[in-house]
């Protein structure tokens, strides 16, 4: 069987959009997946395990944000880091 491949767009809803503490909830999420895992804001790619890499983003509330991940473990990645995203990272 091939890579496995997932891929999913969300948007940030919360006040302070992605910030230091929802950016290394993220790389926690995916850092616990073997899947390589990247996030697109209009164009720019950042390492879903790298907290420098997800606030170069610059996503702010209302930001769409596509959630990649590549390798056997893709689609339960992607699931969680949306999950936590659509649940506003714990926040208003």
């Amino acid at each position: 069987m091939g890579e496995q491949r997932a891929e999913r767009l969300v948007e940030i809803k919360n006040k302070l959009g992605l910030h230091a503490r929802a950016a290394n909830m993220i790389v926690k999420v995916a850092n616990r997946y073997r899947a390589k895992v990247t996030l697109e804001k209009d164009g720019v790619e950042a390492n879903g395990k790298s907290i420098m890499g997800l606030l170069m983003l610059a996503a702010g509330k209302g930001a769409k944000l596509r959630i990649r991940a590549q390798g056997e473990d893709a689609s339960e990645a992607v699931e969680e880091i949306a999950r936590l995203v659509e649940g506003n990272f714990g926040e208003e």
